[in-house]
């Protein structure tokens, strides 16, 4: 495994993170051995970031579970809250997930997206305060554009933005990553494979189960969808010609850039996190990025929710 630098203190870890929003069962059914079996190997491979979120429920509670046995302390432990910034707000959502974690400190705390019904100040003062307390030893934000990030930024030197970039979803290019890299903010990238757009195994017409969010989500429906697994198709013929996966490839894509220290990937067996990890070791030739653009020319848009 690789590992970069998240925080401006020196602090790294691994190229790649495991992102738990599966675990709950929110993209199909899965159970607790499967949920522990996951995040235990993902640890046991040399991933050490491990990203959950209150809005995760009940992913929290089974990663407390799996980090049992020495697990939590090899790894660097990552939450969110959402819903109410107040301050108020903020500590309760804290004591909530530490709680459901069985920890009494999480390593990274954010808030989950940006919401100006709640002070930007008041909102980094609140985790500034959490730090202070030792209930987290960093805090960051998540979901956060430019001029989000920028309004926070001034009330406090928050450490991370964890935002939505992958092949499909590149917005983040022209303003966040440039602002993170200047002012030396660690960035999560969340969503590398589009929800499984960018895995090549779904074919027009494919119909999710009503427990799959994707079931319910415009990008994958119709004349939309029928689009990006075309996308895919082609992305999957350049792949095959560097001997890897669409998968590997879409994650290594993303670890292209320096500004990018870790990218979270979710898994729904320890089979998947194996494959993931390959991904950490690909790069591209001059010409495979060029041909990487002209697939992606006029695809990229934010159709889903986060």
């Amino acid at each position: 495994m690789k590992y970069r630098q998240l925080i401006r203190d020196g602090t790294q870890v691994s190229v790649l993170g495991l992102g738990t929003w599966p675990l709950g069962g929110h993209m199909g059914q899965m159970d607790e051995r499967t949920a522990t079996s996951i995040t235990r190997a993902a640890i046991d491979s040399g991933i050490n970031l491990i990203d959950t979120a209150q809005a995760y429920h009940p992913s929290e509670t089974r990663l407390g579970r799996a980090l049992k046995d020495g697990y939590r302390e090899r790894c660097f432990l990552a939450s969110k809250a959402i819903g109410d910034y107040s301050p108020a707000g903020i500590r309760a959502a804290m004591e909530d997930s530490l709680r459901n974690l069985e920890v009494d400190f999480v390593d990274l705390y954010q808030v989950h997206h940006p919401d100006p019904a709640y002070p930007f100040d008041q909102t980094m003062h609140a985790l500034e305060r959490l730090q202070e307390q030792g209930k987290t030893r960093y805090f960051g934000v998540s979901n956060y554009d430019l001029e989000h990030m920028q309004a926070s930024f001034a009330a406090a030197h928050f450490h991370t933005n964890q935002t939505r970039y992958n092949m499909l979803d590149r917005r983040r290019e022209a303003g966040v990553l440039p602002f993170c890299q200047q002012h030396e903010i660690g960035v999560l990238a969340h969503s590398p494979l589009a929800k499984g757009l960018l895995t090549g195994r779904y074919r027009v017409g494919h119909s999710f189960p009503d427990d799959d969010e994707r079931a319910h989500l415009p990008r994958f429906r119709g004349a939309t969808f029928a689009h990006y697994v075309g996308v895919a198709d082609q992305l999957q013929e350049l792949a095959a010609d560097k001997g890897i996966s669409l998968v590997q490839m879409a994650i290594g894509w993303l670890l292209r850039l320096p500004a990018v220290s870790c990218v979270l990937v979710g898994a729904k067996s320890p089979k998947q996190v194996s494959e993931h990890l390959a991904a950490a070791d690909v790069t591209f030739t001059a010409d495979e990025l060029e041909r990487i653009e002209a697939i992606l020319e006029n695809t990229s848009g934010e159709l889903y929710d986060s």
